[in-house]
């Protein structure tokens, strides 16, 4: 059994979902980031994602597109960002780490060159929102090979069949996306809507997942938990770790992960 899938089982039989932060290796600086990393992972993260700076960020939006951008601008390039997972895991073992990059790096790498450094560098899996499932089988071959899991986004459009493509290919777990749109926090998700997709998800897939894009607040992961496996928080973290606020950081950390504990 993966990483992953051990993290969700731990959880759900102590009444947990699961709270997984995205954060912007480099941004605002390297060692900002890195505190803001531990932060979150010492208040309640289960999983971390690592943003892994990009060009091209089609998926995110203004506030994880100006991270990527001042990352790079910062010489932040795939050595720091394994640098930086390897100093995450030796400082916090059990948490699995996700890497969230988009293709044009892993194509630019090399497959096997970068699934290898990612597996010595305490990596568990990669989330690749521009790669289509159709698209994933030549990844995934050294993916296999060294142990690492594929996370494939799912949306509100996704029809039953793109739902099972998705699922078959996804190795421990889906990231559902709750709207359409680009990544950003948000006061307001459209609840009834996202249970419904969820419950098609279920018909199709056993597999866990994940709810993200727009969740900022206690309550966005407490309605989110009635259905899903986890809630996932990027650009509102994101947010205060620019602003310098750890303390809020912290204390969001806190309340987004109440709000994951079944009552």
């Amino acid at each position: 059994m993966s990483e992953l899938r051990d993290k969700f089982d731990e959880l759900r039989k102590k009444g947990e979902r699961t709270l997984v932060a995205y954060l912007m290796v480099g941004y605002p600086d390297y060692e900002s980031s890195l505190k803001a990393i531990d932060i979150v992972l010492e208040n309640g993260v289960d999983i971390i994602e690592l943003g892994f700076p990009f060009s091209d960020p089609v998926a995110d939006g203004p506030t994880i597109q100006l991270a990527h951008e001042v990352a790079l601008r910062n010489g932040i390039r795939s050595e720091q960002v394994f640098e930086a997972s390897q100093k995450i895991k030796e400082k916090f073992p059990d948490v699995p780490i996700l890497l969230m990059t988009y293709y044009n790096p892993i194509f630019r790498i090399g497959h096997e060159k970068f699934c290898e450094l990612s597996r010595n560098s305490g990596v568990s899996g990669f989330i690749v929102p521009d790669l289509p499932p159709e698209e994933c089988e030549g990844l995934k071959y050294e993916m296999r090979k060294h142990d690492l899991s594929l996370v494939l986004l799912a949306s509100p459009t996704s029809t039953q069949g793109r739902l099972k493509l998705i699922c078959e290919k996804s190795d421990d777990m889906v990231y559902f996306v709750s709207i359409t749109g680009t990544t950003g926090a948000r006061t307001k998700l459209p609840f009834e809507e996202l249970r419904s997709n969820l419950n098609t998800y279920r018909e199709c897939c056993d597999k866990p997942v994940v709810v993200g894009f727009g969740v900022s607040r206690g309550e966005h992961a407490r309605r989110i938990s009635e259905s899903a496996d986890g809630v996932v928080v990027g650009s509102l973290f994101v947010k205060l770790t620019s602003e310098g606020k750890f303390e809020e950081l912290a204390g969001k950390v806190r309340e987004l992960k109440e709000g994951t504990i079944i009552k």
